[in-house]
Formats: C-alpha cells, structure tokens, sequence
C-alpha cells in the first residue's frame, strides 16, 4: 500500500532519463503486483511494466529473499571470478535456452549485453559490420546507440560521436513494402535483406542482430514465415543471427523467449530487464557451444564490474522459479482477452489505424482516417502530439502505458501476473482516454 510519510518534495538533484524538461515527471513511491503508487497516495494499474521489465509484478518475495540471502552470505564477487549464483544462473539458463544455447556470458545492462554480442560475433566472424533493423532499439550507450535503428536516439548518440559497423535494413512493415499479403511481405522482406547482405559484401557481416517482436518501436511480430527466410539467409552467407530478446525475453510472448514463437534458433541470444523481474539490474547473453569454445581458447579481454553480480544471479535464480510457477501460462491465457480488448478499441476509433502484438506486448498506431498518415510524427513535426495527450488522459485515469518510438503509437505490456480483471480496467481508461483526446 502507498506510503503517506511526509511531505511532498521534488528533488531537483536527480536528471531523469530521457528527460523531458517540459515534461510531467511521476514520482513512484509503492508498488504491489500490478499497482503503483505515487507520492500523493494516487494509484495506478503499470501497463508499461516501468521500462518492459516489471514482469512479476512489484512484490514478489522469493525473488526479495533470495537477495537478502545472498546479500548476507557474500554481496560482491569479482566478476573475473566464479560464484556459485553465477554457475547455478547459467546452468538454468542452458537448460530453458532455445537451440542449443549453451553457455552465458553475464552483464548488466541490455545495452551492453548486445554489445559484448556484437563484440563476440566481430572476433568469431573476423566481420566487421553488424545489420539491425530501422526503427529497432538495441540500447543508448555508444556502441548499442549505432546499433539501434530508431532516428531520435541515433541522432542524439551521434551528434557528438562517430559509429561505425553498423547497417540497417527495413523491418517488414506493410508500408515498408506495399502490401497487406503476410505472404508477400515475409518474401520481400527477406529479399530486401539479402540485397542489403549482398550490397555490403556477405565476407563483411558478422552478424543480424534482431528482435523476434519490435519492442519499444511498435510491438510489431514478422509475419508468418520472414524469420525462417533471414535463418537461412544467415545459414547461406555464414552470418550469426542474434535474437535481442531484452523486452521480448522471459515470458513476455507467452513462451521463455520470443524466438520460441517463431521456431528458429539463434546462435546467440541478449536478455536483461526480466531475468530479474527488474528487482536488480542483470543482462547477458547466451552462446552456442561452439563460440564459447572459441572464446575459452581465444580469451576475451573485456568485463565489467559488476557483470554477473552475485544478488542480482541469486535474484534471477528465484526469477526464473516464480516464472516457472504460472505467469508464462496466463500470459498465454489471456492473451486473447488483451488482443480482443485492443481489437475493440480499433473497431469503435477510426483513429485507431493498427493494432498488432503477442502475448503481453502490443502497439495501438493513430492515424488520420482520411489519409493514413500520423496525426504527428516526432521525426518530422513541430506540434502538439496528440498521442501524448492521450497517455496523459489515459494515467488520469489511473493507467500507465508507454510511449513508442516514434511516439504515433502506444506500448501496452503489462505484468505477467495481471489479470482479467486488470486488463479490463486498464483498456477501460485506454477507451476513455482516447475518447477525451479525439472525441
């Protein structure tokens, strides 16, 4: 339940991330399962699960004791030496691993997870460039910002900076490529992407690095049949495929990772945000048997302090029990209940131009009737967002969801553990709010 101790108080020292400074920034201060609570005593159902990683909810004990056991045992282990909630982390991720997935290298964030991806997959394939998608994020630190396809974040990285070995190709968008046929949008997709491969030569790509579900750019799944072509595209030109499974990992699709649900097999594997429920930052990433035959005779000379903290494996250890207990399931469950919910919103707003998604992570997209262009596009346009006025009617109402990129749609992802019930309520304020916003 909400805390009422004391007074209101904006601490002007802290810089939120992506800071907006016209922006209206809430301050959390409780959470239970699917609820949170703000300073004032207001509550709100997180539908957004924070940043996508919220998974369990906000109170999930097992996971609170396993790092108050650790924490007393031995808080802090060089991550250049070996710790029993590492090994025993790594061993369950090996045994629940698509493929065969065999051994994890740990770190900290999802950023730099796909970056000692890229980093791996550059010195297997002696291959310099990395092809990822537009409109895809893969992170904001420097090397994960030249990987990420979203303009706003790329230009931000690189407006200081230069990036290089890094190149994009289109994600399979109809607009991308003119059709509504899931069947000719899978095959021109995939050509477009062996051209790409071809044009920057095949000896030059080490890897595809790609989300098997668009996160935070639009929530939106391949059509049936597109990932069997890029696996065998990566097969034909001697390319890793790596699945950034960040937001997409651990039950959020409905199965352990998002790659499950279109049954290929990566040959490396990222994760962060739900390894842990996001109780303690965690991050790393999952290689074939053979890569990791390579690096231990190679070496690899890179690290980070706190890779593979010791609470933070303890905490993914109890992570993975409690997802094993029965969120993965509802979601399957009530993933009808969602996407019906949202196929409802479409069918009473004409303002509501797509709705796509799987298991607990879908995309709204706004758009005029008329003409099917974004009311505003950030990229582009100067003015009011409308889309902004409709996640802050929407939280009036006691619901938070996310902004996507770019910011003509709305993420919805909530907790795995939410209910029926939660999810009516929260598309209950969605309806209203786009109600409020667009009449």
């Amino acid at each position: 339940m909400p805390s009422q101790d004391g007074p209101r108080r904006v601490d002007a020292a802290n810089i939120p991330h992506w800071y907006d400074p016209s922006g209206d920034v809430l301050t959390l201060t409780n959470g239970e399962g699917v609820r949170v609570w703000d300073e004032e005593g207001t509550e709100y159902l997180d539908f957004s699960s924070q940043l996508y990683c919220t998974n369990l909810g906000h109170d999930e004990d097992s996971v609170i004791r396993a790092m108050t056991d650790q924490a007393e045992r031995i808080p802090y282990v060089s991550s250049a030496k070996r710790s029993p909630p590492r090994e025993q982390l790594a061993t369950r991720l090996a045994e629940i691993a698509p493929g065969d997935l065999s051994h994890t290298f740990f770190s900290v964030s999802g950023s730099e997870a796909n970056e000692v991806a890229v980093q791996l997959a550059r010195e297997y394939k002696d291959a310099s460039t990395v092809l990822t998608r537009w409109r895809s994020y893969h992170g904001g630190t420097y090397g994960a910002g030249s990987l990420t396809g979203d303009p706003a974040t790329r230009a931000t990285v690189e407006r200081h900076a230069s990036t290089t070995g890094a190149a994009k190709f289109l994600p399979p968008l109809p607009r991308a490529f003119d059709t509504d046929s899931p069947e000719t949008l899978a095959r021109r997709a995939g050509e477009h992407l062996e051209f790409v491969i071809r044009n920057e030569g095949p000896n030059s790509v080490g890897a595809v690095l790609v989300e098997p579900v668009a996160g935070s750019s639009g929530a939106f799944p391949a059509p049936p049949g597109y990932f069997a072509h890029v696996r065998d595209l990566c097969d034909e030109y001697d390319i890793m495929l790596i699945a950034d499974e960040v937001i997409t990992g651990f039950g959020r699709c409905g199965a352990w990772f998002g790659i499950e649900t279109e049954t290929i097999d990566p040959d490396m594997l990222t994760f962060a945000k739900g390894i842990t429920g996001a109780y303690v930052p965690l991050a790393g990433v999952m290689v074939r048997p053979d890569l990791a035959a390579f690096v231990r005779e190679e070496g690899f000379d890179l690290g980070q302090t706190f890779g593979g903290h010791p609470i933070a494996c303890a905490a993914g250890i109890a992570a993975l029990e409690a997802y094993a207990e029965g969120p993965i399931e509802n979601v399957r469950d009530l993933e009808p209940a969602l996407r019906d919910g949202l196929g409802e919103l479409a069918a009473t707003y004409d303002v509501v131009s797509d709705v796509r998604g799987r298991g607990f992570l879908w995309g709204i997209e706004f758009a005029h009737p008329e003409t099917g262009e974004p009311f505003h596009d950030p990229r582009v346009d100067q003015d009011a967002n409308p889309v902004s006025d409709v996640l802050k009617a929407a939280r009036d109402r006691g619901a938070l969801f996310g902004g996507g990129r770019p910011l003509f749609q709305i993420i919805i992802a909530p907790p795995l553990v939410a209910t029926r019930r939660d999810i009516d309520e929260a598309l209950a304020a969605l309806d209203e709010a786009i109600e409020v916003v667009f009449g």
